[in-house]
């Protein structure tokens, strides 16, 4: 945060009042909102800076930015960069993002408002030119990884999903077969069209347009623009990658009525952008633009786009356990059965994902959607001392309570128990007779059954929290104790089934 910080101070010439960081979602860059305080408030600026783990990667967004933004295409503008390349200052487009405007259609299910719809249009309105003016003067030798989506990205990318998704959940499949296939449906992806090459932003997808005040005050009530951001792993390739990342969103739930709409803004702007980059048409673009080839070649980019992103949550999800990815897992399955039957795939990737989407099967081995029977239920309980730190959570979900015990009346202050262990009779009697212990454990009963009652999709198969720790399934079955260690004046570990 220093070199922010004096990147800041070059640039405005203070220092920043406030650097607070921003959380990222699927990115290893870290971000931060540099804010200093003026007087009058009119005066008060906000900066973002991002601190980047490759120079290659940052300068393909430096780059990108400002030719885009010398087309006039909205997007931030750098203010700085430091010598090294790592770091560098954009403008601050506010908080709110496209996604989080239509958050409540989503919730719905997917009925959104003529107000959310017509924030939808207006980026499928916006997408053409961003694709068509920006592949003009583009140099792509700044594109980071790639200057062009070729048969090797495509193969990567389905690598990817073959590896972090597929391999995991267990389904059996023709190794072989299956390379070959991915190797048909690239073939497929990119046969030669007349549609002119454009601009792809890669993941050009709600959460990465934001909704910014047009007086440039994050939070005002002023009107506001959309501003497109993350897209420095943008490059060269076939206009429907993009169109096809925005319609099929996994966790967006667009209806089909409303796909096809959004589909059309974008067809509409599509001849205007095209005069706009010195684009003429021909029959031949003409003819690929009509809806029926149109839309068939645009669901087999949708299909490997969902592809592309199953392997992105597998291992954003199930490695970096990072939860909206785990969350968009179900969605993004439920999309890649809608479009099986409307895409031409080769025979063994066919079966293989008619098989991934019938058994909803996920890395965690286990199928989304559905829970284990009661008796699964395994709550672990752990006590420690303060003095020694807190218990490892070696389950990696990050969850579970700590209750403070330490009034209760404990066996290991008396001499008589001091011999003895949590698997003696006499220590169980005490405790269950006593009931000093019982009372203070009512609470944290209470507590932790109220997360055991609402289940999410996916469970630990213990999750050692100290004092108490619950997975997400529901029990009815009385507590049974089980407890192990050295004395009772010492550590101990119980389990409830």
């Amino acid at each position: 945060m220093h070199r922010l910080q004096q990147l800041f101070t070059a640039a405005i010439g203070h220092e920043a009042d406030t650097i607070e960081p921003i959380t990222a979602a699927g990115s290893n860059r870290r971000y931060y909102r540099l804010h200093s305080v003026s007087q009058p408030p009119a005066a008060d600026v906000s900066l973002i800076g991002c601190i980047g783990t490759s120079r290659e990667e940052n300068d393909a967004f430096v780059y990108l930015a400002r030719h885009m933004e010398s087309h006039g295409l909205p997007v931030p503008h750098v203010v700085a960069v430091s010598d090294d390349g790592m770091c560098y200052l954009q403008s601050d487009l506010g908080s709110t993002s496209l996604f989080d405007a239509v958050r409540p259609g989503r919730e719905a299910g997917g009925c959104y408002s003529p107000r959310e719809e017509a924030l939808l249009a207006r980026a499928m309105s916006d997408l053409p030119r961003l694709q068509l003016l920006t592949v003009c003067g583009l140099d792509d030798s700044h594109c980071y990884p790639q200057p062009r989506m070729d048969e090797q990205t495509v193969l990567f990318d389905l690598q990817y999903f073959k590896y972090c998704f597929l391999k995991p959940t267990g389904i059996d499949f023709h190794e072989l077969r299956l390379e070959q296939d991915f190797h048909a449906l690239a073939a497929s992806l990119l046969r030669p069209m007349a549609l002119p090459e454009v601009f792809i932003i890669r993941d050009f997808q709600a959460r990465n347009i934001m909704l910014t005040p047009v007086d440039g005050v994050p939070g005002s009530s002023a009107p506001f623009h959309l501003t497109y951001i993350d897209f420095q792993g943008g490059r060269r390739g076939p206009l429907f990658y993009d169109l096809a990342s925005f319609l099929w969103q996994a966790s967006a739930r667009y209806g089909d009525d409303l796909r096809q709409r959004l589909m059309q803004s974008y067809l509409d702007n599509l001849p205007a952008a095209m005069q706009a980059a010195d684009i003429t048409p021909t029959a031949a673009m003409l003819a690929e633009l009509q809806p029926e080839a149109f839309g068939r070649r645009l669901q087999e980019f949708a299909l490997f786009r969902m592809l592309q992103v199953l392997g992105a949550y597998g291992f954003r999800g199930y490695v970096e356990r990072k939860p909206h990815f785990l969350a968009s897992i179900p969605p993004a399955l439920e999309s890649l059965r809608r479009l099986l039957p409307l895409v031409q795939l080769p025979p063994t990737l066919a079966d293989v994902l008619a098989r991934l989407v019938e058994t909803q099967a996920t890395p965690s081995g286990k199928p989304t959607g559905t829970l284990p029977d009661a008796s699964a239920l395994e709550v672990e309980v752990i006590s420690f001392s303060y003095k020694r730190g807190l218990p490892v959570d070696t389950s990696g979900n990050g969850g579970g309570y700590i209750f403070d015990c330490r009034a209760s009346n404990n066996p290991g202050r008396y001499p008589e128990y001091r011999s003895l262990t949590g698997l003696d009779r006499p220590v169980r009697d005490f405790i269950e007779t006593d009931g000093e212990l019982l009372r203070p454990t009512s609470t944290p009963m209470c507590v932790a059954s109220s997360s055991a009652a609402s289940p999410i999709c996916r469970w630990p198969s213990a999750a050692p929290v100290a004092s108490i720790a619950a997975s997400t399934a529901p029990t009815t079955q009385p507590i049974a104790w089980r407890a192990t260690s050295e004395s009772a004046s010492t550590s101990s570990t119980a389990s409830w089934a």
